[in-house]
């Protein structure tokens, strides 16, 4: 490391009985986990419930699957109240892409209709959008929103695709490639003045942030739980408290689909729920063991601590500023310029996840946005100073040197 200053080293987080955190989930000691963001990491305790509900539903389907909707429901009540909404608003769905799905689905044809949606969005869901856009012979309005962008621009940068053939606005709570915020509150509360719905993807809010539903304007809102929140992976929420709340349908037709919103969702055939379920399992240990204000706040300070060390140690190899000027910033994710050569853009973003996964050991989160590579920081409590610490001693170089075989190779083409 370099002696550039950085900021004191949080401490690292102890379970109950004093063991560090990390001994509460199943990670690969062999790995370092720096990309919580991603895919989120399960907790034992919750892996463990979710296992003994699969047993329960495995020994007698026939007893399990009828008297599900009614436990789904009472779990619904569980997550609505971490999330400080009515459960009477809360569906329960895989992923935030399947939320995205299911609005998708729910709006009527519109010949030649324009969804806005802005250059930070996650690219699955944009994909969707596109998708209804040439159902109905339309077109996908993007909204440039740069990096940089303090709330009043990145509102108007939104708002100044609006039209009359706007039929649907897509617009991030917290962008997944560029981990800020966006104004969802005042973008939907005009939108909702011109009579537009408006889709908020709020993938990574549960958990990162503590009321992400407060002062909601918009329509729809769909949030991952197995994120921030830690629960087993296929848990969502979708929350739908506008006009359109009456025409979502789960995307799997069943026996319930006569029944209002949200209890048509709750029951889909023979799909394993399980991980709904054991959901409350994983909120309550961060609750019970550290308190989620605590929680926060050491994710907070740990992505600060990380991106300042890791960034330090990049500015020391190359000379350069590695420093990123976000806008709307949000707690517990950082980003960290990357050198030239690394990222360029997503396939190069990917490609180098991969192999810092396999050649050096790390999950790590590498993005791109407006042709800039970046290594985007998302701290959980399981994390500890020294997994940043270690990434800046050990891998900096190696991308270091990456970087300026990248940058030969292009040159010499």
């Amino acid at each position: 490391m370099s002696e550039t200053e950085v900021t004191t080293a949080p401490r690292p987080l102890l379970l109950a009985d004093g063991r560090p955190a990390d001994r509460a989930w199943s990670l690969d000691p062999a790995l370092k986990h720096l990309n919580h963001g991603s895919f989120g990491a399960v907790p034992l305790v919750a892996q463990e419930r979710q296992e003994l509900l699969r047993v329960e539903m495995e020994r007698s389907p026939v007893v399990w699957f009828p008297a599900l909707p009614q436990r789904l429901a009472a779990t619904r009540v569980e997550l609505a109240d971490f999330l400080r909404i009515d459960p009477g608003d809360l569906a329960l769905v895989p992923n935030a892409s399947a939320g995205a799905s299911v609005v998708y689905a729910a709006l009527a044809l519109r010949r030649g209709g324009e969804i806005v949606v802005t250059d930070h969005g996650y690219g699955a869901v944009t994909m969707g959008a596109e998708r209804l856009a040439r159902r109905w012979g339309g077109r996908v309005r993007t909204a440039r929103v740069p990096l940089d962008a303090d709330a009043d621009q990145a509102y108007q940068a939104v708002i100044d695709e609006l039209g009359e053939a706007t039929e649907l606005v897509v617009v991030d709570q917290i962008t997944s490639a560029t981990a800020r915020r966006l104004p969802v509150e005042r973008i939907g509360a005009e939108a909702r003045r011109r009579g537009i719905p408006v889709l908020v993807d709020g993938a990574h809010a549960p958990g990162l942030l503590a009321a992400p539903l407060t002062d909601a304007t918009y329509d729809v809102w769909t949030g991952n739980l197995h994120k921030w929140g830690c629960a087993p992976r296929g848990t969502a929420a979708l929350v739908a408290r506008g006009p359109l709340r009456e025409r979502l349908h789960p995307l799997i037709d069943s026996w319930a689909a006569a029944d209002p919103y949200p209890d048509r969702f709750d029951q889909q055939g023979t799909v394993d729920a399980t991980a709904y379920l054991a959901a409350p399992t994983s909120l309550a240990l961060i609750e019970r063991t550290w308190g989620w204000t605590a929680a926060r706040r050491y994710m907070d300070d740990l992505a600060d601590y990380g991106a300042r060390v890791i960034g330090a140690s990049f500015a020391e190899l190359t000379g350069a500023d590695t420093a990123v000027d976000v806008g709307m910033p949000v707690p517990g994710m950082r980003l960290v310029r990357l050198p030239d050569g690394l990222a360029a853009d997503r396939v190069e973003a990917d490609a180098l996840r991969d192999r810092v996964a396999l050649e050096l050991g790390v999950e790590a989160a590498f993005t791109s946005f407006d042709g800039v590579g970046y290594m985007r920081l998302s701290a959980h409590v399981y994390n500890t100073a020294a997994d940043y610490e270690y990434f800046a001693e050990e891998c900096v170089p190696v991308l270091g040197r990456w970087a300026r075989e990248n940058r030969r190779k292009r040159s010499a083409q």
